[in-house]
């Protein structure tokens, strides 16, 4: 018996079978042939790629998204958008489909953020979030964030990570060395880091590991330990929580 050749099969079958695949695998199949490429831009393919709450996160959206395809709404939900009345930002990572997202610094619990003697808010245009907090002067410094698990893909590794910037007037932060933590439920991971300070743009700090599944409390938490000397300088735009083998 002849072997039947995937050009000969029904297109709907065609699609079935790269909705199995990745991302980037459907778009490249696209330039076998025109079947493959009507096939690859079915809603079929790029609704198994959307994650499976992708309509509960559609409606938190600060402003509503209008596409003609899932193929076009996968492709703008990979690129940051506001939610939650804008104190997180959500993507997917384009290769994946996993959930990233972004607890502004209004979202955290930022140690005396409310004096303005030690903490100051304000607008910057290189943050997607309306304001960032920016540390004036104080001599101990303590950073936590919280979210639940039901938020985040299943079966995915995920990291932590402090999104933030150093200003020029910056003092005191090349000496703090602090404790990391993430804790889930009864468990908790903890390491003591120094982290490296740079001038200039937005860098990635803290990192630790936690798993997309169940529906659990994840709190994380940066901590001076000790020191205890005046710092300034630091701007906090947010926690970062992404799959740890995203490409950025």
């Amino acid at each position: 018996m002849e072997c039947l050749g995937f050009n000969k099969l029904p297109e709907g079958c065609v699609s079935i079978i790269l909705s199995l695949t990745s991302p980037p695998d459907a778009c490249k199949s696209s330039l076998v042939s025109p079947m493959f490429r009507a096939a690859a831009e079915s809603d079929v393919v790029w609704e198994r790629f959307l994650p499976a709450d992708y309509h509960d996160i559609l409606c938190r959206l600060v402003e509503p998204l209008v596409c003609s395809s899932r193929k076009e709404l996968f492709l703008r939900l990979c690129d940051p958008i506001l939610i939650d009345g804008g104190s997180k930002s959500f993507r997917l990572d384009k290769w994946s489909g996993k959930k990233s997202y972004l607890l502004s610094a209004r979202e955290l619990s930022i140690t005396w953020s409310n004096d303005p003697m030690y903490w100051s808010w304000r607008s910057t245009p290189e943050s997607r979030f309306s304001h960032v907090a920016e540390l004036r002067t104080m001599c101990w410094l303590e950073i936590h964030g919280k979210m639940r698990t039901q938020m985040l893909s299943p079966n995915t590794k995920y990291g932590a990570y402090l999104i933030m910037k150093i200003s020029n007037r910056a003092y005191g932060l090349d000496l703090m060395p602090s404790e990391i933590s993430v804790e889930v439920s009864n468990s908790t991971q903890s390491s003591h880091v120094r982290g490296e300070m740079k001038m200039g743009g937005w860098s990635l700090s803290l990192e630790t590991s936690l798993n997309g599944e169940g529906d659990e409390e994840v709190r994380m938490s940066l901590r001076e330990v000790k020191g205890y000397h005046l710092k300034a300088g630091l701007i906090i735009e947010g926690i970062e929580v992404r799959p740890k083998d995203s490409r950025k």
